[in-house]
């Protein structure tokens, strides 16, 4: 058995590979590409946990990076516990065919209490007087002080928000080579998001793309030649491609219209009560869990959501049955946008009513995902002078607001969620070989090439 290594290069599709990625170009010629049917929707959390369980999400309850808990009448984003993904893991399964079989997990999501050997995640700190420090949660707990001693802290805002880039990849890529040379995993899990960042803000069709596209070939090449020298397999893979959009939907506003959505009005903002709406959707990039808490209007609820410009068709029970989507978790209707669309969360007609957190990178407490949180608002004169004003007085012990995020959905130029026509914008498995006549694969037969992999 070898040991493996898979990076996760979020937004490879075959159209990136070439001149500007000559490293994974190569791993792709002597390794095998296959190109992914991804799984629907084509988000981070549900592609993670449908390749490392083999489920689709009926199987796994990932339905999207986030949803509505009905019990708690409240939505829930980005939560991070393992327990959500139902299903033996691709670790377990291993470990279960090879006693004694090890796995890191770094940076892929749903990493807290995961059954990994070793695991880190971003985490902040939140105290009680309503500061968010930066750090990491790391299992072993200790792992977090040495690898922050070894390494730096985690550049938190390359992350994610106005300031994403490669920091935050290069960091990924250093603790992968940190935890391979201190433990020696069978297995090792490495997320490099930065494809993410620019190719939501800029668009795939965009001339800048190219340095991006060389800056995470360096990164995943260096990784690649690393783990050769150590004798450590590298597969690389991709969850979804990125598509270019021209417009945005907003669900939410059409409920409201028509008086579905409840608002309640906290000091001078306005607040969705999913509880108490008839109606509402939670958003997740071109998917829209849309939610009817009246059930005498779900056909009406269907038939103004089809009718809505960029909606390229809208599930039922049996059409998620047959999509592999029909889990509790789930709207009693799922809506898609058609490529060039996405679905914005906003609920309010008056931007000075926006709840204050609108205005943040905040992606916990908003009712959907937000890639508006990618760009600070071209209003503000001087951002830098104010975003410094703002650190100031954080640093001197003030409440602050870091409200420096535009409520403009048209800044955002890419996007994905659905399955794009054109198989050259789907995901990549690269380095298990190739299939017969370059046919694609689906996204539930990834988990058996990996544990194939492994296994040789």
């Amino acid at each position: 058995m070898s040991r493996t290594a898979i990076l996760n290069v979020v937004g490879l599709t075959p159209r990136v590979l070439g001149p500007d990625t000559p490293r994974l170009a190569a791993l792709a010629r002597t390794g095998g590409l296959i190109r992914v049917k991804p799984v629907l929707p084509a988000v981070t959390c549900t592609a993670q946990s449908t390749y490392l369980t083999g489920r689709p999400p009926a199987g796994h309850g990932c339905v999207a990076n986030g949803w509505y808990d009905r019990t708690l009448a409240e939505h829930q984003f980005w939560k991070q516990s393992n327990h959500v993904v139902q299903g033996p893991k691709l670790w377990e399964t291993l470990r279960a065919q090879r006693p004694g079989f090890t796995c890191a997990k770094l940076f892929w999501w749903y990493n807290m209490y995961a059954s990994a050997d070793w695991s880190i995640t971003p985490r902040p700190m939140y105290p009680a007087d309503g500061r968010k420090v930066f750090d990491v949660y790391t299992h072993p707990m200790g792992l977090r002080d040495e690898i922050k001693k070894d390494l730096g802290p985690f550049p938190f805002p390359a992350f994610w928000g106005p300031l994403a880039g490669i920091a935050s990849s290069e960091w990924i890529a250093r603790s992968a080579q940190w935890v391979e040379e201190k433990s020696q995993p069978d297995l090792s899990l490495v997320y490099l998001p930065h494809l993410d960042y620019n190719l939501q803000r800029l668009g795939p069709d965009d001339p800048r793309m190219a340095a991006d596209y060389r800056e995470i070939d360096r990164v995943a090449g260096g990784l690649i030649d690393f783990y050769a020298k150590r004798g450590v397999r590298s597969v690389v893979l991709s969850e979804y491609g990125i598509t270019a959009v021209k417009r945005s939907i907003a669900l939410n506003r059409m409920f409201r219209a028509r008086g579905w959505i409840t608002i309640k009005e906290e000091l001078g903002w306005e607040l969705l009560d999913c509880g108490a709406s008839k109606v509402f959707a939670i958003a997740d990039h071109q998917i829209a869990h849309i939610y009817v808490n009246d059930r005498s209007l779900i056909d009406a609820v269907r038939a103004a959501v089809e009718g809505v410009d960029g909606v390229a068709r809208v599930l039922d029970a049996d059409g998620q049955r047959a999509e592999g989507l029909d889990h509790a978790r789930s709207g009693d209707l799922v809506a898609f946008s058609a490529e060039d669309a996405w679905f914005t969360y906003y609920y309010w007609d008056d931007d000075a009513k926006a709840p204050d957190f609108a205005r943040c990178v905040d992606i916990h407490r908003k009712y959907g995902y937000d890639p508006v949180e990618l760009f600070i608002d071209p209003k503000i004169v001087l951002p830098k002078l104010k975003v410094a004003g703002k650190l100031l007085r954080k640093a001197l012990g003030f409440r602050m607001l870091m409200d420096m995020i535009a409520l403009d959905p048209s800044l955002v130029k890419g996007s994905h969620g659905t399955c794009p026509a054109d198989s050259r914008e789907w995901p990549v498995l690269i380095g298990t070989g190739a299939t017969p006549g370059d046919a694609p694969i689906a996204a539930t037969d990834v988990h058996g090439r990996l544990i194939a992999t492994c296994l040789t």
